[in-house]
Order: C-alpha cells, then structure tokens, then sequence
C-alpha cells in the first residue's frame, strides 16, 4: 500500500502539471505527455492566419480556433518541412502565455489554465535575418485529457520584401492586388454566384462572392464579401432560410477571420456544427472585406435531401457580428434555381420579388411625390387659389387633405405587404425607420381631426407639431428609401442610390428657391398691390411646375430601377 501511495505521488504531478501550460518537454514533437494515443479523426480546430505570406520586419496574426472549446494548447512557427521554432511570438490575453523551445526565447506558445476557450489570437514576428523562405504554424489542440489532436497545420506563408515600417505589406497595398478570389475560370471548372451579377471581387470590394469547385469527394469554396461581421453561403431545398447548410466566413472575438459551419432551423440563429472535414483554410480582412478559402468533404445535408450532386437552391448572407457571434443579417440573396455545386455554371440571383416591388414603389410615390406636394401646397400655394372653394372648404386644403390621405393609404398598404411578404422582423435599419415612419403617418391624421379652431389662442401648438410631425415623417421616409435601395440596388454604380440622392438635392434647392421668394415677398412694401401680386403667384407657380417636373422624372427613373432589380 505504501509502494502503491509512493507511485501516485510521483505519477500525477507528470500527468496533471501541464494543465499550468508549461510543456516545454513538448516542444519537438508537440506531443502532450498523457500516456496516450492523438485523435487521427477530423479534428474541430484551425490555425489560420490573417495574411498568405510574411514579411521582415512585419508581423502575422495567428488565430485558433475551435467549434468545440479546447483546455490546452501548444503553437510554435517552423519553416516548412523543418522542427525547430522560428520566429517569435507576442500575446495580449490571460490564456496564453510565452514558452522557450529549443534554448530560443518566445518561440512557442501555450494556454496558462485549464480554461475552456474556443479561440486564441497571437502575433507571430519573424526573425530579423533569416535565410527562411517559407513558414508553416503548427499547433496542437487539448479537449481533455483523453481527447487531443496533434500537429495541426496552418496553409503555407512565403516570404515577401522586407517592411522596414513594421507593417504587414498585406494590409497596406490596396484591394486589387491583395484578394486572391477572382471570377476565373467562373462557369468552365468553378461554380460562382455574385452580386452584383458578373462581379469580380478582385477587382472591386462592392462585391459579395462565392464559388465552389469539385475535386472528386472535395469541394474548394471561395468566399468574400465586404462586411463589418461576417459573409456566408448556405444549400437550401428552397429559398428561405430555415433547414439550411451553411459555411460562415466571420470575424471572431479576437478580431481575427475564421470560418464556421452551422446548420439553419427556422429563422433563428443558426446552429454552429463541428468544423468537420475542412482543410486548407485561408482567412483574412483587408479594407474591411472578409475572404475565405477552404476545402471541404463535408457532405452536403438539408432536411430533405443530403450529397454533394443534388439539387439546391444557394443563399447568401451578410451582417454584423458581435463577440464573434453572428448577428440578423442586414441582406440576402438567393440563386434564382437549385444547383449541382459539382457541375460549374455562373449563377443569376433571384429577381426582386414583385410584393416587394410593390412595396418599394408604393413609398416611393408616397414620400416623393404625394407627401411633397401636400407641404408645398399648405406651406406655399395658399395664394395661388386665396378665396377659391370646393366643398366648402378653400381650394388649397382640400387638395392638402386628399393628397396627404393617399400618402397614409401608400405608406400603411406598402407597410402590410413588406410585413406579410417577410413573415416577421427583419434585421437592419431599414425595417427600423419604416415603422417610426408608419407611426408618424397614423399619428398626423389623427392630430388633426382633433385640432382646435383656427381662431382659438393654443391653435399654434397645432400648428406646430402637425409642422414637426411632418417634416420629421419625410426626413425618416426619405432615409427609409435610401436604405431600401441599398438592399436592391444590385448596380455595380450604385446607380439607384445615386438617383435618389439627385432627387434629394433637387428637392432641397427648390425648398430653399421657394421658401427665400416667399420671405422676400414679406419683406416688399408693396406685396399687396394686385400687378405685383400676380407677377408672384406668377413666379410660385413657375418654381412649383419645374419643382414637380423634376420630381416626377426622378420618380419614373427610380421606378424603372426598381422594376428591372
């Protein structure tokens, strides 16, 4: 029993003393000292980096990452084919901490507890005279003490010029000849799906991209798309989300990108899966677009179907992230028909629904023409017909009254069709903007049914917020457009948003041309003689018709966009 007592001392400081992460004795092999055999199996971790090559004097981010969270781990860089460490490392987090490998300081890293983490972020600084060419990060990955993965590799980086600033060439040299993805050979040995349709990410960041390319049982994804969270593609049986296989390319907690697998159910937040059968992952962020390339044997499984040579329908997302969790998208795409990811073609996406383009031209109206010209008669026109009556009522507010009516009927139906098309709230602001616009709608007719008489001394405060209510309704229905068209506006111009924002100075010059003659006709002593009177409504009238003449040719331009979206 004494023997058996002496042993167990001996036996479990060896066994449970690297949980402190001081594994120096693991520095050649990378093999945890557990008296146990590795996991030969798929693992669920990476070790990416932020850019393809490195430089002197520069520096590389290094990321791990687990979709399952690991306790222990061990990163060292090498030169590609050698074991000794390269290099050396920097760390700005609790969890890890700095290791000597081979007599040589900071050239290893490694977790400081037991901790769970699902991601490590490091900075990798090359030696300042080296005669290595090409560096590969190794890395190995503790579950547990009985479950671990050993020498996990990073894709290869070369070496590039050196960088006497310190700074990682990759991220200064501009867009065009950083990002690796490009159309080629889109339709002859790849499959692509784009938008705007044809785009090249290469050669523009306005370009959200995906191609997949079959190699026997594998597929090669690329992956882009400028976003400030996360870029994803998923397979669907249909055009919606929910029951969905999808890849997420996204940046994590660390600020650095990795790529993700989850699987889809409804419309809430996907499910993050197992990496799986995913090797040669790239990931980076240059200029705020997010890229990734990765290979996967992954078999392709929905709620209906499963195999890379069946037919799905490609979806495409993209929005913010928070933490490194994926946030409601802010737009999405679909491919117009199922697929066989295996045979390439160059895929269109889905036309802009008709509901919706029903939706968008019914505000358009509304808040460009029928709320226009409902302000200008009541804030300008009163002189035009002064004296003249329909119904009883002068002239000028009957047509204030029908015109502001047709644009609460235009806004609240567009409102119904865009909720009863979407099923539920959708992320962005644009949804946001619409209901205060809906709100500020309903609530101008009803402020004014209950208004007092024109003689009693609080009518002012009427007179007011019914003024306020309505300039702040077309102020948020205006930016309600602007962000609608963003959504469709698939140009690779940006020529919708460029429409729009002619039509808003249009607008602005003329407000201010009316409301300047306006205040100088106060100011003339002799406004009220009747030839200068009808020289002035004369004037009011002529700004008025080239005013609408204008709006009306921005209206039709936006409605022909719309309609070919």
């Amino acid at each position: 029993m004494e023997l058996q007592l002496f042993l167990l001392i001996l036996v479990v400081p060896g066994v449970w003393g690297y949980a402190s992460g001081l594994v120096t004795g693991s520095c050649s092999n990378l093999q945890p000292s557990h008296g146990l055999n590795s996991q030969t199996g798929s693992a669920p971790y990476t070790v990416t980096t932020d850019q393809n090559s490195y430089a002197l004097g520069g520096e590389v981010k290094v990321n791990l990452q687990g979709s399952t969270p690991f306790e222990g781990f061990l990163l060292e860089a090498r030169e590609q084919g050698g074991s000794t460490p390269v290099g050396s490392f920097v760390v700005s987090t609790s969890t890890a901490q700095l290791l000597s490998c081979n007599q040589k300081s900071n050239s290893a890293v490694s977790h400081t507890s037991k901790s769970q983490k699902t991601s490590i972020q490091v900075t990798w600084k090359p030696d300042a005279s080296t005669n290595v060419k090409s560096i590969q990060f190794h890395a190995t990955f503790v579950k547990n003490f009985q479950t671990f993965w050993v020498d996990l590799t990073s894709p290869v980086l070369t070496l590039t010029s050196s960088s006497s600033s310190g700074s990682v060439p990759a991220q200064t040299t501009s867009f065009k000849t950083t990002n690796s993805i490009s159309s080629a050979n889109c339709g002859t040995t790849k499959v692509c799906f784009s938008q705007p349709s044809g785009c090249d990410p290469s050669l523009t960041s306005n370009c959200f991209f995906m191609s997949a390319m079959s190699s026997g049982s594998a597929l090669t994804y690329e992956l882009t798309g400028s976003s400030n969270g996360y870029v994803a593609f998923g397979f669907s049986d249909d055009q919606q989300m929910g029951n969905d296989d999808i890849y997420i390319c996204g940046l994590n907690g660390n600020g650095a990108v990795s790529v993700q697998h989850a699987y889809s159910t409804g419309h809430s937040a996907p499910q993050i899966l197992p990496l799986g059968n995913v090797s040669n992952v790239i990931a980076s962020t240059q200029n705020g677009v997010l890229s990734c390339t990765f290979t996967s044997m992954n078999t392709i499984s929905t709620q209906r179907s499963s195999g890379t040579n069946q037919m799905y329908y490609i979806l495409f997302a993209y929005g913010p992230s928070s933490n490194g969790n994926i946030q409601m998208h802010t737009n999405t795409f679909s491919s117009s028909t199922k697929v066989d990811i295996s045979q390439p073609q160059v895929l269109q996406s889905e036309d802009f629904p008709q509901i919706m383009q029903a939706h968008a031209s019914l505000m358009l109206i509304a808040w460009m023409t029928t709320s226009s010209l409902g302000m200008m008669v009541a804030r300008y026109l009163k002189r035009m017909a002064k004296g003249k009556k329909l119904c009883g009522k002068d002239i000028w507010f009957v047509i204030h009254v029908t015109v502001m009516s047709l644009t609460v009927v235009a806004t609240a139906i567009a409102f119904i069709l865009a909720f009863s098309y979407v099923g539920g709230w959708a992320g962005g602001p644009h949804p946001v903007l619409g209901c205060l616009v809906m709100i500020l709608t309903v609530i101008q007719p009803i402020l004014a049914l209950l208004r007092c008489g024109p003689q009693h001394p609080r009518r002012y405060i009427f007179n007011l917020s019914h003024a306020f209510i309505g300039i702040a309704a077309k102020g948020l229905g205006v930016a309600a457009i602007f962000t609608g068209l963003s959504i469709i506006d698939n140009t690779t111009n940006s020529w919708l948003m460029s429409v729009m924002g002619g039509f808003v100075a249009w607008e602005a010059i003329f407000y201010t041309l009316l409301e300047l003659f306006s205040r100088w006709k106060k100011n003339k002593p002799d406004a009220a003689t009747s030839s200068r009177e009808s020289k002035r409504v004369r004037i009011d009238s002529l700004l008025v018709a080239i005013y609408f003449l204008g709006n009306i040719c921005f209206l039709v331009a936006l409605l022909s966009g719309i309609g070919t979206s």
